[in-house]
């Protein structure tokens, strides 16, 4: 089972960067790798148990179901059900924690899945960067700032 880990400052208050974070339909608006994104069946994207059918700019696709979700701890997680991504049993969890003496938030994004070898490094990297654009992303959003595409 592979893992991949990333952790980042985001320049924001805690509260600032879950508000963006927390959403599981909002990929979009603040990540440069995903172009469309809509919970099916209309639930709502807090619900534990639905499932974003979300898109990349360059046709790839992906369905995740949504685990936990916990305004108090500031985590979620999710697994993927179907994608492009040559992954199977993908399990991830991001976490942000509040650093009191910056008032910026320090943010934890983690995945397990099992790949092939021959597709193992091309895809630990589409994961480390998705996650790495997540945090940038969110951070460009809260500041105003254009998010990079």
């Amino acid at each position: 089972m592979a893992r991949v880990y990333i952790s980042a400052v985001i320049d924001a208050p805690l509260d600032a960067a879950w508000a963006v974070l927390r959403d599981f339909n909002a990929l979009p608006k603040y990540h440069r790798f995903f172009s469309k994104s809509e919970i099916e069946d209309g639930l709502p994207s807090d619900r534990i148990g639905c499932v974003r059918n979300f898109y990349t700019h360059d046709g790839g696709h992906i369905r995740e179901q949504l685990l936990t979700l916990s305004d108090r701890e500031h985590r979620c997680c999710y697994c993927i059900l179907e994608a492009t991504l040559p992954v199977q049993n993908y399990v991830s969890e991001m976490t942000l924690k509040p650093i009191t003496e910056t008032g910026k938030t320090f943010g934890e994004w983690w995945a397990e899945y099992d790949v092939a070898d021959a597709d193992a490094k091309e895809v630990h990297q589409t994961v480390s960067d998705t996650f790495r654009f997540a945090f940038e992303g969110a951070e460009d959003v809260i500041h105003g700032r254009p998010v990079q595409r």
